[in-house]
């Protein structure tokens, strides 16, 4: 490849490319163009973009920051040169859809589309050919790329904190220090679909079971509601004093009980719950079965008599489902029951004590007009039942 075709491709001039060579900015480049040097100018491209001087960049080569670079080559999407009318034909597809799912994968039309965006489409039209609606699917593209971002975020925070950063320290060349990198992407990668298809079809499995469970336990008709609605049981969880703790005990220490709480939720929540999100120490999980969350909900504060204690409200009401999350009402009112909670507590609404019945002991604390609500609100301390 020569000098001219490489520039064309990164998008710079020929000379400027060639200085950049000149003064060690691209040192993947050894008399060849080839990916890795390439990802590397492209790259270089990105942070003069954004500023940054041909001295910071050299000095960042130098050292192994920009290690990473020459990994993008392995990304490489081709040319994007068919227009949003070109896209839609050749998935058929309406192309007022394609521009709709352009939108939902972060794509832009107006940079055009490339081979590999059009076999995306092509699969999205296969889901809506085989019966899915729109909607349904837009939200499903939606969910795939809210999970996939977390997952390449965690992938690429994980190897720069647990492989990049020892091997800056250890004082390895930037060339070595990117093909080991390289060696690394270049051997997990292939990996990565397998894995991800077995772990959805265990997942998938286990959901669809829990699905058709439920519809044996929902009273249709007079109760039934909007398409998107769903009546389930909503639980916030987080450590009291968590704050504080912080400032006491260092933010290292605070995660490490942050983490061993999210992970103890994790491993003891019934069958047909689970986490929908955490934000800080928080844990909002969702659930089928009113009584099966309440009764965790119970044995969890059992298994915890340490501080910090996690203070936990349940709630059981009609949730609208978007995009993998709950929201609307219910769930507002859910997590300001839950800030009402003390540490050691399970605070509950009436729907959860109508719901459960004899199963656990509740005791009556007051009627209380939550932020936002122009009700009052019936809370109840959940507690085993006893003997």
């Amino acid at each position: 490849m020569t000098l001219a075709k490489a520039a064309a491709i990164v998008g710079v001039s020929p000379g400027t490319l060639g200085r950049w060579v000149r003064d060690g900015l691209i040192p993947q480049y050894l008399d060849e163009w080839t990916p890795a040097a390439l990802g590397q100018a492209r790259l270089v491209v990105r942070m003069r973009e954004r500023g940054y001087t041909v001295a910071q960049i050299k000095a960042a080569t130098a050292d192994g920051r920009l290690a990473f670079g020459p990994l993008t080559e392995l990304f490489a999407t081709g040319e994007r040169t068919y227009s949003a009318r070109q896209a839609a034909s050749a998935a058929d597809l309406d192309a007022a859809i394609v521009v709709r799912l352009a939108g939902v994968l972060g794509l832009r039309p107006e940079d055009g589309f490339s081979e590999d965006d059009i076999q995306l489409f092509q699969y999205i039209a296969a889901v809506l050919d085989a019966g899915m609606p729109v909607d349904a699917t837009l939200q499903l593209a939606r969910v795939y790329l809210n999970a996939m971002s977390q997952v390449a975020d965690a992938e690429v925070r994980l190897v720069h904190l647990f492989v990049h950063e020892p091997l800056m320290r250890s004082g390895g060349t930037s060339e070595e220090m990117a093909q080991e990198l390289l060696l690394l992407a270049g051997g997990t990668l292939p990996l990565a679909s397998p894995l991800f298809d077995r772990l959805h079809q265990r997942m998938l499995a286990q959901f669809i079971e829990q699905d058709v469970i439920g519809h044996m336990e929902t009273e249709v008709g007079a109760d039934q509601v909007d398409i998107g609605r769903m009546r389930v049981a909503i639980a916030f969880a987080d450590l009291t004093g968590y704050t504080r703790l912080t400032e006491e005990e260092g933010e290292l220490a605070a995660l490490d009980i942050v983490e061993k709480f999210t992970e103890s939720v994790l491993v003891t929540l019934p069958d047909d719950a689970r986490v929908i999100k955490t934000i800080g120490d928080e844990v909002m999980v969702i659930g089928g079965d009113p009584v099966a969350l309440t009764e965790w909900a119970v044995g969890f504060q059992q298994l915890h008599n340490e501080p910090p204690l996690p203070r936990i409200a349940v709630h059981y009401g009609y949730a609208l489902y978007r995009d993998g999350d709950y929201y609307g009402r219910e769930v507002n009112l859910a997590s300001r029951v839950a800030a009402r909670s003390a540490g050691g507590e399970v605070l509950v609404t009436r729907p959860i004590v109508e719901a459960v019945g004899h199963d656990l002991a509740f005791e009556h604390l007051a009627d209380i007009r939550l932020k936002g609500f122009a009700e009052a609100t019936e809370l109840f301390t959940a507690r085993p039942a006893p003997e």
